[in-house]
């Protein structure tokens, strides 16, 4: 069985302080305050270990640009093609030597790519997720769902329990969202889609029929602009009320298996933008406001996990000159995207430091608000960075291993 819906309480909202037209880190507008430099962290120390890497970087194309702003990227692993998305709702798919085929989408600005099995999963500035069936031989893409689904609303439309205030005088079933959905995720096993929204709230959907079966309607005090899954479970939610939330599967005293916090994490001092797990789950990137990266661990010096399963933060990656506004990890390597304009590529050496081990692209450029990278072969990748005013430039990047 999947899991129950919540009790009403937790869907729960206060209307007199919610805001449907918010102004956060999420927005993306240079003339807006998420993106001017904030102050970074003096107190969390820097990780200077600069391992002893060599590394050769050349800028290699640009695809098909946009006529809007880069919103989303996204690599398939089926056949290697990269899907983009633009405010203006546009969703293409492209390789460096192919075509862009160009998605059926709604018109309306796209803020999250996840691709899956043969599904394409978008997350829309207008509240709804929509799920794309890929026939990767004709390379087409067919509507399939459109979250919550007709069912969904239909089973809660019903039961006046169902409903919650979103603001004043408006009332909606706990399955929708009612501000942009900013980020999906999904569980290890591929059971579970996340998905968090600038309403404040975390919500969960089956995918085998894409039944949401858990709402969270207050997760965070202002808007959730990221979300990711950890191999054991846990999920990380990072918001512009500049916390950092993790959330584990309890079963409450009713028997009702629900999503709780476990742990705050709250070092940030500005809106997180961005997170990213190393391929273990036991290292937690998050970006900021503050141009810093922090790394968080769940592991003590010596490799034992600490007491109580809890994270702390080992220290802050510096480099970029503004904001951070997505990152991505391959492999051994975090690739972290600014709106200083570049990409910077990290590498973690001897003794738990790191090394920035490559800077792609211009100081003063564009926004970098997505990046997306593949491993190509042993020490080679290709790194995407897909900009605000609608490129996507491709870098060949070759990394020898730490001597």
């Amino acid at each position: 069985m999947g899991l129950l819906p919540c009790r009403s309480k937790r869907h729960s909202a206060t209307p007199d302080d919610y805001r449907p037209n918010l102004i956060t880190s999420a927005s993306f507008d240079l003339s807006k305050p998420s993106l001017i430099s904030q102050p970074s962290l003096p107190s969390v120390p820097t990780l200077t270990h600069q391992p002893s890497t060599n590394h050769l970087d050349r800028y290699t194309a640009t695809l098909t640009p946009h006529t809007s702003s880069i919103f989303a990227l996204t690599i398939s692993a089926h056949n290697s093609a990269v899907l983009s998305a633009s405010s203006d709702g546009e969703i293409r798919a492209q390789t460096p030597t192919s075509s862009a085929v160009v998605v059926p989408a709604a018109r309306c600005a796209v803020k999250a790519l996840l691709v899956f099995s043969n599904k394409l999963v978008t997350a829309h500035q207008d509240s709804r997720i929509r799920v794309y069936r890929i026939d990767e031989s004709s390379r087409l893409y067919a509507l399939e769902a459109t979250l919550p689904t007709l069912a969904d609303r239909a089973r809660t439309m019903v039961s006046p329990r169902s409903y919650v205030k979103v603001r004043r005088h408006v009332r909606r079933t706990w399955v929708h969202h009612v501000d942009a959905v900013s980020a999906l995720a999904l569980s290890s096993d591929k059971a579970l889609l996340y998905s968090v929204s600038w309403d404040r709230s975390l919500k969960v959907w089956r995918t085998s029929d894409f039944r949401c079966v858990e709402s969270v309607v207050n997760a965070h005090d202002d808007a959730v602009n990221a979300v990711v899954v950890a191999g054991d479970g846990r999920v990380f939610t990072g918001s512009a009320d500049k916390m950092i939330k993790v959330w584990r599967r309890q079963r409450s005293e009713e028997g009702v298996e629900e999503h709780r916090v476990v742990e705050t994490l709250t070092k940030h001092r500005s809106a997180v933008n961005a997170l990213a797990l190393s391929r273990d789950g036991s290292v937690l990137y998050s970006g900021a406001c503050d141009r810093s990266i922090l790394v968080w661990s769940d592991k003590n010096a010596t490799g034992a996990a600490l007491s109580g399963g809890g994270m702390v933060v080992v220290g802050a990656l510096r480099g970029h000159t503004k904001a951070i506004l997505c990152l991505c990890v391959v492999g051994d390597l975090l690739f972290s995207g600014s709106a200083d304009g570049t990409v910077r590529v990290w590498r973690r050496g001897g003794g738990g430091g790191y090394g920035c081990v490559g800077v792609l692209g211009r100081d003063g450029g564009a926004a970098v608000k997505s990046v997306a990278a593949m491993e190509v072969a042993g020490g080679a990748y290709l790194v995407y960075g897909g900009s605000l005013d609608g490129e996507i430039k491709v870098w060949e990047l070759r990394v020898d291993s730490v001597n």
